[in-house]
């Protein structure tokens, strides 16, 4: 039986019904139409639906969406604001990080949490804290070149 559950996403309140064992991944693209976080494994192996909540990043597939009640919750459709692209998700652009783009928002949602806790990482810090995100594109070498790059814009 459903359940209604009250939640904040993207700084906007809303109310959504779901089932006790419903995932934050199910609410958010099934029930919310935010499909920007994707369900990749849905074992918490791939970090594909990485989201923020209380700014720390959370792997929405193993989440519980009445878990997330009463909590702040981001998702990669609030990163971008009405001026344009956040300066990760530029930086992502600019050096090449992106190419099939399936990893991306999780990616750009982990770097995100990462910034907000340690604004200045060195590389290695970036490849350990990146570690859970898989990327079959990329190699990795061009998403830690945007990271160092992103840190550096908004730091300056």
């Amino acid at each position: 039986m459903k359940r209604p559950l009250k939640l904040n996403i993207n700084n906007d309140d809303c109310e959504v019904e779901a089932h006790p064992y419903e995932t934050l991944l199910d609410v958010l693209r099934n029930e919310l139409g935010l499909t920007g976080t994707k369900y990749g494994c849905g074992t918490g192996e791939c970090g594909a639906c990485t989201v923020l909540v209380d700014g720390k990043p959370v792997l929405s597939c193993l989440t519980l969406a009445a878990d997330a009640e009463g909590r702040r919750i981001t998702t990669i459709e609030g990163v971008a604001n009405e001026t344009g692209l956040h300066p990760i998700q530029a930086a992502f652009v600019e050096h090449g990080a992106i190419q099939c783009g399936y990893c991306t928002p999780g990616l750009v949602m982990l770097t995100k949490a990462l910034l907000d806790e340690t604004p200045k990482p060195t590389e290695q810090e970036i490849r350990e804290f990146i570690k859970g995100n898989l990327c079959r594109c990329t190699g990795y070498s061009k998403i830690v070149e945007a990271i160092l790059a992103a840190s550096t814009k908004m730091t300056a």
